[in-house]
C-alpha cells in the first residue's frame, strides 16, 4: 500500500543534449558508454547535495531536493562535471537542465504534480550547457544565489492564470557571466521574425501572431517533405519573443548560426538571431528547410 504525501520539493530534469547524434556518429556501444558517463556524473552531483534520483529514462535523470538552493547547486555541479569530460571521438558532451521548486506529491518512490510538469517544461526550454528555472524558484533562493540568475522570458503555461517567468542560471564562473548576473533584465525586444521558404519571405510581427508549418495545404508555410507531419510545427509570438513549437511525429530540427543542430520532440524553443529549421530529420543536402531571422 502506497503512502501519498504533499510537500515542497525542488524537482530537476537533466538530459544529454544531442544523444541521437551521438548514436548516429559513434555507434550504439560507444554512445551508450558516453551517455552512461554523463548519467553517473549527474547522479553523483545529486547525491553531493543530498538529493535523490527518482528515475533515469534513457539519457534523462529526474531528481528531487528538499530546497531550491540544493537543486540549483546540484544543477551547477552537473554542468561542471559533464563539461569537464573530454570529447568523445571529437564530440563534446553536454547536458541541459530544468528545475522548479513547489508543492509535489510523493507516492512511494515517485513524484507527481504541477511542479513536476513545470520542471519538465523548463528542461524542454534549455539548450545544451544551459540551466533553466522559474522566477518563482529564484525567489526561493538565497539572495547571493539569485544574483547568479537572469530573467530571459515569460511564457504562458496551460492551467496557469499568469505567465511563468523563465530564468537562466549562470553557472560558469567567468568575468562575462559575473557581469551579466548583476543585470537581471529581460532580453531585448525582438520586433519581427522573417522566415524564408522556397524563395518566399513571410514576416511575423504584432499584426500576425502565428505561423503554422506542415504538409497540410492549409498551413501558412506548406512543407512538401514526406517526413514532415501534416501539422508539424507552429511559430508564435509571445510578447517580445518568437517561439517554435514542435507538434510532429518525427521532430523538428533547429540550427542557430554557428551552433550545432538539435532536435525538438514535442518541445519548444525561443528563436533568436538567424538560423534554419528542417522537418522530420536532420538537415542534409536534400532537406527542405525554412530559414529565419529575428529582429
Amino acid at each position: 500500500m502506497s503512502t501519498k504525501a504533499e510537500r515542497n520539493l525542488c524537482v530537476l530534469f537533466a538530459d544529454v543534449s544531442g544523444s541521437t547524434r551521438l548514436y548516429e556518429k559513434l555507434g550504439d556501444k560507444e554512445a551508450l558508454h558516453a551517455v552512461e558517463r554523463c548519467l553517473n556524473r549527474m547522479t553523483r552531483a545529486t547525491e553531493q547535495f543530498k538529493g535523490r534520483v527518482v528515475k533515469t529514462i534513457g539519457d534523462e535523470v529526474m531528481a528531487v531536493f528538499d530546497t531550491a538552493e540544493a537543486g540549483m547547486d546540484a544543477a551547477c555541479s552537473m554542468q561542471q562535471r559533464v563539461d569537464d569530460l573530454p570529447p568523445v571521438s571529437g564530440i563534446k558532451l553536454a547536458i541541459r537542465i530544468g528545475f522548479h521548486f513547489g508543492p509535489a506529491i510523493e507516492d512511494a518512490r515517485d513524484v507527481f504534480g504541477d511542479t513536476v510538469n513545470t520542471a519538465a517544461r523548463m528542461a524542454g526550454l534549455a539548450k545544451a550547457g544551459q540551466i533553466i528555472t522559474t522566477g518563482e524558484t529564484v525567489a526561493a533562493l538565497p539572495t547571493l544565489l539569485q544574483q547568479s540568475t537572469r530573467e530571459i522570458d515569460a511564457l504562458s503555461v496551460k492551467g496557469k492564470a499568469e505567465d511563468v517567468r523563465v530564468c537562466e542560471v549562470l553557472w560558469q564562473e567567468s568575468d562575462d557571466l559575473t557581469m551579466k548576473s548583476g543585470n537581471v533584465a529581460p532580453a531585448p525586444v525582438a520586433a519581427r521574425l522573417t522566415v524564408r521558404h522556397g524563395g518566399e519571405e513571410k514576416v511575423l510581427d504584432a499584426s500576425h501572431g502565428a505561423f503554422s508549418l506542415g504538409r497540410d495545404a492549409a498551413s501558412d508555410i506548406m512543407i512538401a517533405d514526406r517526413r514532415a507531419s501534416r501539422t508539424h510545427a507552429r511559430i508564435e509570438r509571445r510578447r517580445d519573443k518568437f517561439v517554435l513549437i514542435d507538434q510532429s511525429t518525427n521532430g523538428t530540427y533547429v540550427t542557430f548560426d554557428g551552433e550545432a543542430e538539435f532536435a525538438l520532440k514535442r518541445e519548444e524553443v525561443i528563436l533568436r538571431g538567424r538560423g534554419r529549421i528542417s522537418f522530420g530529420h536532420a538537415f542534409d543536402a536534400d532537406s527542405e528547410a525554412v530559414e529565419f531571422r529575428v529582429g
